[in-house]
Formats: structure tokens, C-alpha cells, sequence
């Protein structure tokens, strides 16, 4: 039974807080959120006790791992505290959204040597995952072009935007690591162009509402990434991986499969209503190889140095959204 400590009570963290407490592997000891009501209210409803004191929740002597879902701007604080009680940590990206200081902390935690898994949820997409065994088995052949889709129902609120690094380190993140993923390579060059289409009033905060990636990976194959914060017709993601030898697709998701035909038309199901009730199974079964992974003593998926990778590409796709110009991608060495 591994004992955890969750940080954070809000919508995230409640995701997580259910996740850990019906988990027949876990048990969830303490929730803290500097919020004590919200830390109470979650805690209560999950039998598990509460703290508005991050140190007072991460103690070695109390827990063996740490779930951290606080608010971005606490992730790399937190990372340290787990890392100095020395016990394993699962935290939600980004590290930190400055990117040198998610470096030096990265590289403080991996010299503690305790497990840490980053929570990339989508590498745990059953689609997903299928379509990287495909790859891998090489049933399409030398990986030449991927193409990823991600499209929102609606722009988040302006004051979620501007905390949220925007849409590069913030939307496009987690399909860029999906993109080195399912390749197995790591770009070297990145091209951004944007809009605010969507929401005008974007551009007060250097953000676009739409975008288009072009990388190049060090293979020479091409990856394309096109991100939406609005659409009208629900949650799109999608993805496919086209090889020498043949190409493996994951479909966008409907919410369900039934088909009415009529004269001269055919009505479907249409797509999920938003990016978490697309996602919400990857959480889950993310948390169950954290959990396997520190029974077996083997390294977690989905590790710092990928967080890492991810964000510099991010990084360098902002660079080239207000540049104009492709950019090099530096990979810094943890």
C-alpha cells in the first residue's frame, strides 16, 4: 500500500483526490491546499485528513509519495520539499512556466534520486498508447510525418490566460510530448504562426486562440500540430502517424455510435463537450503506473527530463510565434 499526500484541493486536484482514494493500492492520508475549507471539504469526502501546510502533508515519516495538483506557480516549491523528505512525487506540468527555473529544479530533484513521474495524461490514452505499440513494431515503417490535432470547445476566461503561459506551454505542451512520444526522436527546429481569432482581446497577452506547429525532428520527419481554443462542435483530438510502409490513426472520440440515416443524410454522435471528458480515463491509468512503478522499483514514464524537452520546445514555439521565423531547439542536460 503506498501512501500519498495530495497537494492541491481544487477541480484538478479533486480529479486526482477521487482517483487515489478508490485506488486498492493507495491510501490517501492527507490532502493540503493553502485553502483549509476546500482542503476540509475534499479530505472529508474521501476519508483522508486535511492541512493547510504543504511541509506539515510531505513528511517521509507520514506518506511514501506526493500528488502535486496545486496551482502552477507552486509546482517547482513543492518539487523541492518532496525531494528534501525524499519521497517519490507525481506532479502535474508545467514544472514551473519559467523555464530556467524548471530546469534548476528538475535537476535538484534528480539528484535526490527519488522517483518522479511528470503527469502527461495523454501518453496514457488507450488510443494513443496503440497507435505508439504500432510504431514501435514498426508495422508502419520509417516514421515520416505526424500530424496532431487539438481543438477546445472555448477560450478559457482571460484570467486563466494570463497565468497560463499561453497557448505553446499551455495547450500545445502536452501534444508536442505526445509528438516525441510517438516518434521516438526529438525535434530540432520549430515553426509557429498564430491568431487571435477567437477572442481579439488575446493579443493584450502576446496569445493566439489559434495555431499551427511545424517541426522538424532530428530524422528529417515532420510533425504538424494545429491548436484551437474554439470550435462548434464539441472536443476534437486526434492524431496520426504516417510511415514508408502504411499509416495508424487515432480518430477523434465520439459520444457514441449510433447512426440515424434519413433521405439524403446520415446523422452521427457527435464529439465530447470538452477536454476533460475526453481525458478523464488517462488520469487514472496514468496514476496506476506511477503506483505499479514504485511497487516494481522501476522508473516511471513520462520522467523530468521529458517535462523538460517538452517546455524548451514550447518555449521555442512561442520564440517563433512573435519571431515569424523558424527556431533551433537547445535541449538542456539535466
Amino acid at each position: 500500500m503506498v501512501r500519498f499526500a495530495l497537494i492541491g484541493a481544487g477541480f484538478i486536484g479533486g480529479v486526482h483526490a477521487a482517483n487515489l482514494a478508490a485506488h486498492p493500492d493507495v491510501d490517501l492520508v492527507v490532502i493540503a491546499d493553502p485553502n483549509v475549507e476546500r482542503a476540509r471539504t475534499l479530505a472529508d469526502r474521501h476519508g483522508a485528513r486535511w492541512t493547510g501546510e504543504v511541509g506539515e502533508a510531505i513528511a517521509a515519516d507520514r506518506v511514501d509519495a506526493v500528488f502535486i495538483a496545486s496551482s502552477t506557480d507552486t509546482h517547482a516549491a513543492n518539487l523541492r520539499r518532496a525531494a528534501d523528505a525524499g519521497v517519490a512525487v507525481m506532479v502535474e506540468k508545467p514544472i514551473d512556466l519559467d523555464l530556467a527555473k524548471a530546469i534548476d529544479v528538475a535537476r535538484y530533484v534528480k539528484a535526490s534520486g527519488i522517483p518522479t513521474m511528470v503527469d502527461f495524461n495523454r501518453r496514457f490514452d488507450r488510443d494513443y498508447a496503440e497507435v505508439r505499440r504500432v510504431v514501435e513494431a514498426g508495422e508502419v515503417g520509417t516514421v515520416e510525418l505526424v500530424q496532431l490535432t487539438s481543438r477546445g470547445p472555448a477560450v478559457p476566461p482571460l484570467e486563466y490566460i494570463a497565468v497560463s503561459g499561453g497557448q505553446m506551454r499551455d495547450q500545445a505542451v502536452h501534444f508536442i510530448d505526445l509528438a516525441r512520444w510517438l516518434a521516438g526522436a526529438d525535434p530540432v527546429e520549430v515553426y509557429a504562426a498564430g491568431s487571435a481569432l477567437a477572442e481579439p482581446r488575446l493579443t493584450e497577452y502576446d496569445d493566439v486562440d489559434t495555431s499551427v506547429l511545424t517541426l522538424r525532428l532530428e530524422t528529417g520527419a515532420l510533425v504538424q500540430i494545429d491548436c484551437t481554443r474554439r470550435i462548434g462542435y464539441g472536443y476534437d483530438e486526434r492524431l496520426e502517424v504516417l510511415g514508408s510502409a502504411g499509416l495508424v490513426q487515432a480518430r477523434g472520440h465520439r459520444t457514441g455510435t449510433v447512426a440515424r440515416y434519413g433521405l439524403g443524410k446520415v446523422v452521427e454522435d457527435g464529439m465530447d463537450a470538452g477536454w476533460f471528458e475526453r481525458a478523464r480515463p488517462t488520469y487514472r491509468t496514468a496514476l496506476d503506473h506511477f503506483v505499479a512503478s514504485l511497487e516494481a522499483g522501476t522508473a516511471p514514464a513520462a520522467s523530468l527530463e521529458d517535462g523538460i524537452r517538452a517546455q524548451a520546445i514550447a518555449e521555442a514555439a512561442t520564440l517563433s510565434l512573435h519571431s515569424g521565423r523558424a527556431e533551433t531547439i537547445d535541449y538542456p542536460v539535466l
